[in-house]
């Protein structure tokens, strides 16, 4: 791992490019630099194997154009909040230095995900304790994002204009073939047919893009109330 600016932080390989990936690529495009955290090998997957989604997990990253792409291996369906977890994140923190961390939604159906949520704030927290057991200099983002994604009952603070992102997105998740391609019919409960999926990706995207006026969206959340400091010269029309 190295120094980058936005760090996306995830509980298992795929779920960035389903929440994040066009954010990611605009920031890279705007110059940032970016990395990829990926908590779990997912490893309890219905389908693939954790080497396969390694390998895929690598070229999603490529079409991303993210710096690096690390793995903590902290347990599929078994990720917790502990003291031990929260250190190690802390500690990728520290390594990484971003100023702008995403994470999971603190909600949700799976547990991990919203683990995930609750485990990168502890840690972006953790790594700026000087006395805290860990390698590097205090470090603690300043600004963390909760992507909404698949939230409908979350509002979010905002969105990221993907519309010129949005196929290479698509691109990205078509990496994990393991999850998402090839015949579907015997676990179209747990994923859906590659057509549906990206049915309901643009059908999500588009939904957030219409709400800012333009045709894909990427949507956000934060706790903080945000600055705004030229309200004449604002985006989104109200009327």
């Amino acid at each position: 791992m190295e120094h980058v600016e936005l760090l996306a932080v995830a509980a298992h390989p795929d779920d960035v490019e389903l929440t994040s990936a066009g954010t990611l690529m605009k920031m890279i495009d705007a110059g940032y630099s970016a990395g990829l955290l990926d908590l779990t090998e997912g490893e309890m997957g219905t389908r693939g194997t954790p080497e396969v989604r390694a390998d895929e997990a690598e070229a999603a990253r490529r079409v991303i154009g993210a710096r690096f792409r690390a793995n903590l291996g902290l347990g599929d369906a078994r990720l917790t909040a502990s003291v031990e977890n929260r250190m190690a994140v802390a500690q990728a923190i520290r390594d990484t230095r971003p100023r702008t961390v995403i994470l999971p939604y603190w909600e949700g159906r799976h547990p991990d995900h919203y683990t995930a949520a609750t485990l990168g704030y502890e840690a972006c927290y953790a790594a700026g304790l000087r006395k805290a057991d860990l390698d590097g200099a205090p470090h603690r983002p300043h600004t963390i994002l909760y992507s909404t994604m698949y939230h409908h009952d979350a509002p979010p603070s905002f969105a990221v204009d993907i519309t010129p992102y949005f196929e290479r997105k698509l691109e990205a998740i078509r990496c994990f073939e393991s999850q998402f391609g090839g015949d579907m019919s015997e676990v179209v409960t747990v994923y859906p047919a590659w057509a549906r999926l990206v049915d309901r990706i643009r059908t999500e995207c588009r939904f957030y893009g219409h709400r800012i006026g333009v045709e894909y969206a990427e949507p956000y959340a934060v706790r903080e109330t945000l600055a705004i400091d030229d309200v004449v010269d604002m985006r989104t029309p109200s009327i």
